[in-house]
């Protein structure tokens, strides 16, 4: 579609543009070249800028309001300049020079062309984009309905050794399958947290330490015997394989402690975590009875080796101290320090903790 208003340049432009192998619409003013626009599918529109009524600019604005405008060239005189830069703030893809010659049209020509190979490339980009975004919405989707269906399984499992336990009369046997059924639901609480967020890379620590807390105070509480669990810890987000790694130490600390540290007693156990300088410091603290005299392990001993397994790849420091050492109840402090990589923190986090 050309508008112009001067019939002589619009029979020109037809006439060489057809040479060319542009089928040309021509329309006279602004409103005519709109009305023809707007009723049909036009790959590109030229404006010239100086015409009765409507002109240039106001039939730029108007074509710019439709609901698919096609490209614009806007066509102004050799002097305007001013003209030429407020057309394409205003959403021309480009502007030629007015001119009297077999040199116009052949801008003319080359702008058409440079203009709709634009269009094409600005159209393959959108396209591939849409599909990409369809693609990634299928891939979310199926992603959480595998996290979905492995939080089922993890709870069907948790289920069975729940049964099987209350089949078995030796409570050593009972309490093995219980604290195997609490490392089951330890991975499974990082499992339900990423089905639940868009974030499948990175879990948020604080909120997975707490809800771990109230689980295990949970277990580990009867009637007689109360456990309160306690956990702090910064807004963090961690990668997920530091995450199941923190909190299967966590689950092993937790229940050592209330298992031992008050003797059949009440008590409280204390999850805390903090970073420094790109290092985690997870600790697990009682005020109980304290570690026993020589290190010597209380129970099977597995705990601590699944303790020792976790850490050696993570390359974190394990470390056991008396919280008070001048208390006749001394207490326990059960340290673990990770370092960190950049990309086990997300990328806001890791950026704000190296400034």
């Amino acid at each position: 579609m050309y508008i112009d208003d001067d019939e002589g340049i619009r029979r020109l432009v037809a006439r060489s543009l057809s040479r060319k192998g542009y089928e040309v619409s021509l329309a006279a003013s602004g409103s005519e070249g709109l009305a023809l626009v707007a009723g049909d599918n036009f790959d590109l529109v030229a404006v010239d800028h100086y015409m009765p009524g409507l002109d240039g600019l106001q039939t730029l604005e108007a074509l710019r309001a439709l609901p698919a405008c096609p490209p614009v060239v806007y066509v102004t005189g050799s002097e305007e300049s001013r003209i030429a830069v407020a057309a394409l703030k205003s959403g021309a893809d480009d502007y030629v020079v007015k001119s009297v010659g077999e040199d116009f049209f052949n801008l003319l020509a080359s702008s058409f062309e440079q203009v709709l190979e634009r269009a094409q490339l600005r159209q393959d980009r959108e396209r591939a984009e849409a599909d990409l975004r369809v693609s990634n919405a299928r891939l979310e989707a199926l992603l959480k309905e595998v996290n979905h269906r492995v939080a089922n399984n993890l709870q069907m499992v948790m289920s069975f050794i729940a049964l099987q336990s209350r089949t078995l009369s030796d409570a050593g046997a009972r309490e093995a399958l219980q604290q195997t059924q609490q490392r089951i639901a330890t991975i499974a609480h990082v499992n339900r947290r990423l089905y639940t967020s868009d974030d499948v890379e990175y879990v948020a620590i604080d909120e997975y330490l707490e809800g771990l807390a109230v689980d295990l105070a949970t277990t580990w509480s009867t009637g007689e015997r109360l456990r309160t669990v306690r956990a702090e810890a910064p807004r963090l987000k961690i990668s997920t394989d530091k995450a199941v790694a923190l909190g299967m130490i966590v689950n092993e600390w937790v229940s050592n402690a209330c298992k031992y540290a008050y003797d059949g007693s009440t008590g409280e156990v204390r999850i805390l975590l903090s970073i420094d300088d790109m290092t985690l410091e997870l600790a697990v603290e009682d005020d109980g009875v304290g570690w026993p005299e020589g290190g010597a392990v209380r129970g099977t001993g597995l705990g601590t080796r699944l303790i020792s397994a976790l850490a050696r790849p993570h390359r974190a420091e394990i470390r056991y101290e008396k919280m008070h050492p001048d208390r006749r109840t001394p207490g326990t402090r059960a340290v673990a320090k990770l370092p960190l990589a950049s990309t086990d923190l997300s990328p806001i986090q890791a950026c704000t903790n190296r400034l």
